[in-house]
């Protein structure tokens, strides 16, 4: 810890602020820690793109290597970066360093090795995810260097301890907006919303398949979210509603920064990610009063919904049963709003202010 005389320093370090859902719990970490009279916060980006999507404090330091990192080199431009963090960590000289993504905590780890800072880690992915025999081997190796790890749910923990023994570790969900309190009360419309990036394991596909069975012609879906990985999945989501006739009812939005408007206009949440850490949309769409359906991925939903009471939790890939449960939501319009109305209230326990503390005081105890 710092001097009582001295600002606590805390480093937070990411790959970028691109629009994805660890990247938003980092900023919102920045702005709670910087709005702290005695905290100086500050921000290195160090990845491929460095892009900050999401407003940061303008008392937030933030650090970026003047060299691109050139994949055609990626040896060199490696061992760049790793010598860049090093020497950015210690000229800031931080009281503690915070690292967010599974892939990237080994990297911050190496680069600190030896040094007397301390390094926290967040895993933010699937905890029983591999990510491959060389970042599954570092994890192993580098993990225990680490002052302390930050998980996202109990079940996530339990897998971690498997493969990793660490005596410091932190289960911290994520920070959920608050979007219930909206005077006057939206109108709800007749639309079902997934948030999510267009990528494979999000199963948009499925979701369009599962709406377009229940036939219901006054009801839109809306899927929000971008091709983020290049893999062109908006041409083909788009072809799948146009073959199964829904092509009209199925909304497309792309990238939208202002994605809590769609919340509250929306009557039902679907989410059919079958890997994730912590999704932070099914946090933020219960806050807007929506009933959730989800499937029951290894971890996250798990720890938000409470089936039957405020949404329902549907096996991984049971599209009959996920059909069967958001059909019955839509037909009826007073369990809506009770399940609404349940995921409201139950989703507070995450709220910004409590989330962001438990970092704050795990990181700098």
């Amino acid at each position: 810890m710092a001097a009582a005389n001295k600002k606590t320093k805390i480093c937070l370090v990411i790959h970028s602020l691109q629009a994805g859902g660890m990247e938003r719990v980092m900023s919102e970490l920045a702005s709670y820690f910087s709005s702290k009279a005695n905290v100086e916060t500050h921000l290195i980006l160090y990845g491929l793109n460095r892009e900050i999507f999401y407003k940061i404090p303008d008392n937030v330091i933030v650090h970026k290597p003047k060299f691109s990192f050139n994949n055609k080199k990626r040896l060199v431009s490696t061992l760049k970066t790793i010598v860049y963090l090093r020497k950015t960590i210690l000229r800031i000289a931080p009281d503690s360093v915070l690292s967010f993504g599974e892939y990237w905590n080994n990297f911050v780890l190496l680069s600190m090795l030896g040094t007397k800072y301390p390094v926290y880690v967040s895993d933010r992915s699937q905890p029983d995810k591999s990510l491959g025999k060389l970042q599954d081997y570092l994890r192993r190796k580098l993990y225990p260097t680490a002052k302390g790890v930050v998980l996202q749910t109990e079940k996530g923990k339990t897998i971690f301890l498997k493969s990793i023994k660490h005596p410091n570790i932190a289960v911290i969900g994520n920070p959920i907006r608050e979007l219930g309190r909206v005077e006057p009360k939206p109108k709800k419309e007749k639309i079902v919303i997934m948030v999510g990036r267009l990528i494979r394991s999000k199963n948009q596909d499925k979701l369009i398949e599962v709406f377009a069975g229940i036939n219901a012609p006054d009801w839109k879906l809306m899927l929000v979210g971008y091709d983020h990985l290049k893999q062109k999945n908006m041409d083909r989501l788009k072809m799948l509603a146009k073959d199964l006739g829904v092509e009209n009812s199925v909304v497309f939005t792309g990238k939208h920064d202002k994605v809590e408007e769609l919340y509250r206009q929306s009557a039902i949440f679907a989410f059919t990610s079958s890997s994730e850490g912590f999704p932070n949309v099914i946090g933020e769409a219960m806050s807007a009063g929506l009933p959730v359906v989800a499937f029951d991925c290894v971890a996250g939903p798990s720890e938000m919904i409470n089936d039957g009471q405020n949404g329902f939790l549907v096996p991984l890939f049971d599209t009959t049963q996920f059909k069967d449960k958001l059909s019955l939501l839509m037909n009826d319009s007073n369990l809506r709003e009770k399940l609404g109305a349940n995921a409201r209230q139950s989703i507070q326990r995450f709220s910004k202010d409590s989330i962001c503390e438990e970092f704050y005081r795990f990181i700098t105890n």
